[in-house]
């Protein structure tokens, strides 16, 4: 069995979709995006698939999501929590956001003793990338890792999104720049400030292949980052400005894995109906069963 981890981070709010959207269902017997990637990760020989989330719902989460999946693949749990601090550090008043990517990551890092693979609970990935990232830890490879797709393929109809833009160099992260409010106005795709983009960029939707050694990276950047910002109510520590901070100073390289898998996301609960469509097409070709768990 390989030692590979499927890391989800499920602990986000959830603001502009208006609910929590980890818990929604896409396929036509409840099954949820999550669903579809555990699958994805056990069909491609992920043995350990770890939850980032909050403890409030911790309960639903465990009986809608992951008790399907006993017998099928190891299950753990990890709970984000915005007063999980270093020592001396306190959560500032009103602060209800949770601190990010990266913290998220960090949080769970008693869990991971070998190569994991991280990615968002709202975002379908295909099962491709899994392969790819299973392939690439499977070869002998110890390094970090990114599946990229192309901008135009991780758009939304109904707002902004957020994406890690990446610069590419001879297969290798050469840069990742967190870009905001990405959105498509008459055949443009724009972003803040008015950049366009031709929509063939390499980008970051959170699907990385990472070694524990990130951990020690991440707590001691964590805590220049509440140094920083730590007393700001809604500042956010995200993986891919940490990963490009570890590339700039030369600290890691980061494999760059392409994948011809579709990638479809709900960052909008306009974005779901789409979303459902796109999953029963799947099946309906027979790539996945009607009943995912049975």
């Amino acid at each position: 069995m390989n030692n590979i981890t499927l890391m989800i981070m499920a602990a986000g709010m959830g603001s502009r979709y208006g609910g929590l959207k980890q818990l929604d269902s896409v396929g036509p017997n409840g099954e949820t995006i999550i669903d579809y990637s555990v699958y994805d990760a056990i069909e491609a020989g992920f043995n350990k698939a770890v939850f980032i989330i909050r403890k409030d719902f911790e309960n639903d989460f465990k009986s809608k999501i992951t008790a399907k999946y006993a017998g099928k693949i190891q299950v753990g749990y990890v709970f984000q929590n915005i007063h999980d601090l270093p020592d001396g550090y306190t959560c500032p008043d009103g602060r209800e956001k949770p601190w990010g990517t990266g913290h998220a990551i960090l949080s769970a890092s008693d869990q991971i003793s070998g190569p994991v693979c991280v990615i968002n609970a709202d975002d379908f990935y295909g099962r491709e990338s899994f392969q790819e990232l299973m392939k690439f830890y499977t070869s002998g490879n110890h390094g970090f890792s990114m599946v990229a797709y192309n901008l135009n393929q991780t758009l939304s109809s109904f707002g902004g999104v957020t994406r890690g833009i990446c610069e590419v160099i001879n297969g290798k992260l050469s840069s990742v720049t967190e870009t905001s409010n990405i959105r498509e106005i008459d055949n443009h795709i724009i972003s803040e400030g008015n950049v366009k983009w031709g929509g063939e960029e390499p980008v970051s939707v959170n699907m990385w292949g990472f070694t524990p050694v990130l951990f020690n990276y991440l707590q001691e950047m964590f805590l220049h980052f509440l140094k920083e910002k730590g007393g700001e109510i809604d500042s956010e520590f995200l993986i891919p400005s940490a990963i490009n901070n570890l590339i700039q100073d030369g600290r890691e390289t980061v494999q760059v894995l392409r994948s011809d898998s579709l990638w479809f996301g709900v960052t909008y609960k306009e974005d779901k109906p789409y979303v459902v469509e796109e999953i029963q097409k799947l099946i309906t070709s027979g790539i996945y069963p009607q009943k995912l768990f049975g």
